[in-house]
This record gives C-alpha cells, sequence and structure tokens, in this order.
C-alpha cells in the first residue's frame, strides 16, 4: 500500500509539474502583463507554449492574448494567470495561425471564454490545423492529449474594439506577417502593444512559406505608427520599439535588401544563403534560421 500511494504521489507531482510549465510572468503597465515562455523547439517540458503571451486585467475578467500550444499548454498558462488575478478569462484574443497562438482554444471555450481573431487567420487556421497537429504529436509527445481545435466566436476582416471593465482594447489585422491573419492588439490607456508574432525580440524570426516578408514590413510599421511605450512581442521578453524594430524591422529590411541585390546580379537561390546577415548574428537561432530565411525570401521576391 505504501508502494502504491508513492506511485500515485509522484504522478500527482508529474502533472503538477506538467501544468506549471517553463512560463515567467512580468508585469508591463497597469494591469497589463506579459506571459513569457522559453526559446527553442516545442517540447515535452513547454508543451508547446515556445512563445509570449499577453494578459489584461479588468474588474470585469481578464483578456488572454494567444491560447498556447496545446491543451496542457493552455493549462499551463491559466496557471500562470492565476499567479497574477482570481478574476476568470474572458476572452482570449488569437493574434495569428501559429500553434501556439491558438491551439489552446477548446481548453479557454470550456471555462467560459470567448475567441476573438481574424478572419484570415481563422483561414489560416483551419488550413494548418492538421498538419500542426501533426508536427506537435512529434515534438511535444503525451502532451497533445486533449487537444482539439476550435475557432474564433468573433472574427473580423480589419479590426475590432474590445470593451471589458472600463478596459478598450482595439484589435487590428494590418496584413500578412509571420502568417497570413497576423494581428497586434493595442491597449492605449496603458501604451502597451501585443504584437503577436509581427514581433521577434532576441531570437532570430522565421520566413516560412506561409509567411509574405513585403507584407510583413507593412505590418511592422503599421504597429510601430502607435508609438507605444511598452511592446510585448509574440517571441521574447517585454520590450521597447527601438528594439523591436532592431530584432525584426531592420533584420528583415536589411535581408530583402540584400536578397534584392543578388536577384539583380543574377544570383540564384542556392547563392542565396550567403547574403551578408552577419549584423544580427546575436540573435539566437541565427546559424539554425538565417540561411534558410535568404531562401525562403528569394522565392518571394522572385515573383513580386
Amino acid at each position: 500500500m505504501r508502494i502504491i500511494l508513492a506511485i500515485l504521489a509522484l504522478s500527482a507531482a508529474a502533472t503538477l509539474a506538467r501544468a506549471e510549465a517553463p512560463l515567467a510572468v512580468s508585469h508591463v503597465a497597469e494591469n497589463a502583463y506579459a506571459i513569457i515562455g522559453p526559446f527553442g523547439q516545442r517540447d515535452p517540458e513547454n508543451l508547446g507554449n515556445n512563445a509570449s503571451f499577453g494578459l489584461i486585467v479588468t474588474e470585469d475578467g481578464a483578456v488572454l492574448i494567444d491560447a498556447g500550444g496545446t491543451r496542457a499548454g493552455a493549462m499551463a498558462l491559466h496557471a500562470a494567470v492565476k499567479t497574477v488575478t482570481d478574476q476568470p478569462v474572458r476572452f482570449v484574443i488569437n493574434t495569428g495561425g501559429q500553434d501556439h497562438r491558438w491551439l489552446g482554444n477548446a481548453y479557454w471555450k470550456a471555462q467560459g471564454a470567448r475567441v476573438i481573431a481574424s478572419q484570415d487567420a481563422v483561414a489560416d487556421q483551419t488550413a494548418r490545423a492538421s498538419m500542426q497537429l501533426g508536427a506537435l504529436s512529434q515534438l511535444v509527445g503525451d502532451a497533445t492529449a486533449g487537444t482539439e481545435p476550435a475557432y474564433a466566436d468573433i472574427t473580423f476582416a480589419d479590426d475590432y474594439t474590445l470593451a471589458l471593465g472600463g478596459t478598450t482594447l482595439r484589435i487590428i489585422h494590418p496584413g500578412a506577417a509571420h502568417t497570413p491573419g497576423d494581428s497586434f492588439a493595442w491597449l492605449p490607456r496603458a501604451s502597451v502593444m501585443f504584437t503577436g508574432d509581427i514581433v521577434y525580440v532576441g531570437r532570430i524570426l522565421g520566413v516560412m512559406e506561409f509567411s509574405s516578408s513585403a507584407a510583413w514590413v507593412e505590418s511592422f510599421a503599421a504597429m510601430a505608427a502607435y508609438q507605444p511605450a511598452h511592446i510585448v512581442p509574440g517571441h521574447g521578453p517585454a520590450t521597447d520599439l527601438p528594439t523591436a524594430t532592431r530584432d525584426t524591422y531592420d533584420y528583415l529590411v536589411n535581408l530583402r535588401s540584400q536578397i534584392a541585390r543578388h536577384i539583380e546580379g543574377g544570383g540564384d537561390i542556392i547563392g542565396a544563403v550567403a547574403v551578408d546577415q552577419q549584423a544580427f548574428s546575436y540573435l539566437l537561432d541565427f546559424d539554425m534560421l538565417s540561411r534558410r530565411n535568404a531562401q525562403e525570401v528569394f522565392s518571394q521576391m522572385e515573383w513580386e
């Protein structure tokens, strides 16, 4: 019996540890927080939450920026939220189509929250749900258990204004960026911008086949036009606009400029990996992703 009880205790401890996957909560401004997941690949420890999330607390409930990468990841986010407030999460905003932005939706809906996303984000989520779940099952293993696609209750084309507990939040889909449906959420009262994957800080961004490097530059500029005092990025710690500009906008502009010169000089996609990106070698995962980014941007710019 003692052995059985010990096994049960260990099992309970393991379950608790999984529900408290590594997430750091950072106070950004009045009633606004960043919930920061680790850099690196999705794995059983981070439960698919290898990204940054946002939280806004009001007197009538909380708003969560992005849902988590799995059901277990959503539960871990909920545990992080509870360290800040006892208020229920009333709304969850999906800022894009990446798995950690939305695959926790079903958990939050079961808690009574309503999900908001751009129409383009929902289309992207629908198109890639099966692929994302397949990849997650390989990367995080059993942590995918219970994860089911669930889509937004409220959708919008270009922008949506959410009012809750005396707080107004404007959600804007300026165009494609890392994914086709990327949006940012602007909290004017505290001058806080929640950018989703429009901004990466400290880690090199990824230009994928579903990304648009040209539109990404424009979407960043649309976000930056608000001149936010605080930025909660899609990856990395809360930051300021100059840092976000350096790590995301300047990187994209440099890469596109380098690739344009390469194409004008008759270069091909194989040679694209050699374009000069060394000014950004300080970014995490530079060696892993910079060459792939160059070839993807070449493929896009070849037809622009």
